[in-house]
């Protein structure tokens, strides 16, 4: 599935725990359509101590399915705000034109025939 969320974007949660909160998306899993994003859904773990690292309680970023979260900010430049800038849809309008295309077209086939017709009659 292809998403229009990148990385860097800012976002905010719309449910959950963190609902309203917001934070820049830190990593893409588009094999699960999720998302880590900085400073929502963190969750504690406890470590282990090895040679590198203490031991102890540490805060984690989990990751929020790609559903839960709303564009907030979008960048410029990018793909996405073309899309949005040149697609202003208005219902009404596109439902008044297919109206007018129909008319237009039943018109001019009624047109056609009933010259036809007329031209018929004025012959005889």
């Amino acid at each position: 599935m292809k998403t229009k969320l990148k990385k860097g974007q800012t976002v905010t949660l719309t449910v959950g725990a963190d609902k309203g909160k917001s934070g820049e998306i830190i990593k893409l899993f588009p094999n699960t359509y999720c998302a880590l994003v900085k400073g929502i859904n963190v969750k504690k773990k406890h470590q282990k101590p090895s040679k590198e690292q203490k031991g102890g309680i540490v805060n984690i970023e989990k990751p929020v399915h790609l559903s839960n979260l709303k564009v907030v900010e979008v960048k410029k430049d990018s793909k996405i705000t073309k899309k949005i800038d040149t697609k202003k849809f208005d219902r009404k309008k596109i439902i008044e034109n297919k109206i007018k295309e129909k008319k237009t077209t039943i018109n001019t086939k009624n047109n056609k025939g009933k010259k036809g017709i007329k031209s018929k009659k004025g012959k005889k």
